[in-house]
């Protein structure tokens, strides 16, 4: 999902000369600043790149890239990024989408983007509410959440990003929070996969739902709840005295002690992005009785949509002559005479 020619930049060849308007305090700056140093690491072109989002805060994300940049309609981003790939395949996409815009009314637009597995990197920012609307309830608040449109507290049941994009069909996904570190190592990991590329990115909302993942997002002192895959390596967690393994008499995921450091012997599973059972488990955690599973849950490419589409169109027009004048010519067609002052 690359440029295809890579260039030095600075973090300053990214930044625009528009005021940046969101809250004070919102984790939609860190985000930003992220992905503003994670571009110079990727030889990234600012002429070759295209920031599209939808409607919501997250969708002003356009405005403060110093790249081409497209602010849409609710819910219809995926849609433009698709159209935007086909016509250019070497344009070098980000979506920009929330849980909102992203999971309402977009919900069946951001299903076909995956499913189709179109190249592109997906950052859906998820803070469990409508903020630019004031603080309504959105698909992914939790049961309870006390809002304007759910005064007494919310019973619907919460729409989950990452399972959502893998039941989709999506072949990477990936989580992160607006404040970690280890954010531009997910966004790299996701711009290096050729299709789709979905990230989840836990945002606070300062305003209106101020907080609500400090239980594993805290600046400090949550990190024994964070559980960072990376392939290749066992599932450890809490400073490595805690790990997850595969229950093979039920078929799912445990939290175990690790002693003396002896991760085998608690039988903690290595982490390998492509299976998709196991990612698919990993997105169903419970938050509490287990941690919170972030970095690349899932990294498994197969042929883009925009490559399909291509090698159709090469195979149709092979051997035939590009020839507007005869191809309309073509079959039954009439002459009509007269002028349009002729009497009908």
């Amino acid at each position: 999902m690359n440029a295809p020619v890579k260039i030095e930049t600075t973090l300053k060849d990214w930044e625009t000369d528009q005021e940046v308007r969101w809250c004070p305090g919102c984790g939609d700056y860190a985000i930003l600043k992220a992905v503003q140093r994670t571009l110079p690491q990727l030889g990234a072109d600012p002429a070759n790149t295209v920031f599209i989002s939808g409607i919501g805060c997250s969708s002003r994300f356009p405005y403060y890239v110093e790249s081409y940049g497209f602010h849409t309609i609710h819910g219809r981003a995926p849609a433009f990024a698709t159209g935007a790939k086909l016509a250019n395949p070497d344009l070098d996409i980000w979506l920009v989408t929330g849980d909102g815009d992203g999971l309402s009314i977009g919900g069946n637009h951001l299903m076909h983007v995956l499913r189709r597995n179109v190249n592109m990197q997906i950052m859906l920012f998820n803070n469990e509410i409508y903020g630019l609307t004031k603080g309504q309830a959105s698909p992914t608040s939790r049961e309870g959440t006390k809002s304007p449109s759910t005064p007494i507290g919310s019973y619907d049941h919460p729409a989950r990003p990452a399972a959502f994009a893998l039941g989709a069909g999506a072949r990477f996904v990936g989580r992160g929070f607006d404040v970690s570190k280890h954010l531009p190592d997910v966004l790299k990991a996701a711009h290096a996969h050729q299709g789709a590329a979905f990230i989840e990115i836990f945002q606070n909302c300062i305003v209106y739902n101020k907080d609500v993942f400090n239980d594993f997002a805290a600046p400090k002192g949550a990190e024994d709840q964070q559980l960072w895959l990376e392939n290749g390596k066992p599932m450890l967690f809490a400073k490595e005295s805690k790990g997850i393994a595969l229950n093979r008499d039920t078929l799912s995921l445990e939290v175990v002690d690790v002693v003396d450091g002896d991760w085998e012997a608690a039988g903690v599973i290595v982490h390998d992005v492509t299976n998709r059972s196991i990612a698919h488990m990993l997105v169903e955690m419970p938050f509490g009785p287990f941690p919170m599973a972030l970095g690349v849950l899932y990294d498994d490419p197969k042929p883009t949509f925009e490559a399909a589409a291509l090698a159709e169109k090469a195979a149709a027009s092979e051997g035939k002559e590009a020839n507007l004048a005869k191809l309309l010519g073509k079959g039954q067609t009439w002459t009509v005479d007269g002028t349009a002052q002729d009497p009908v």
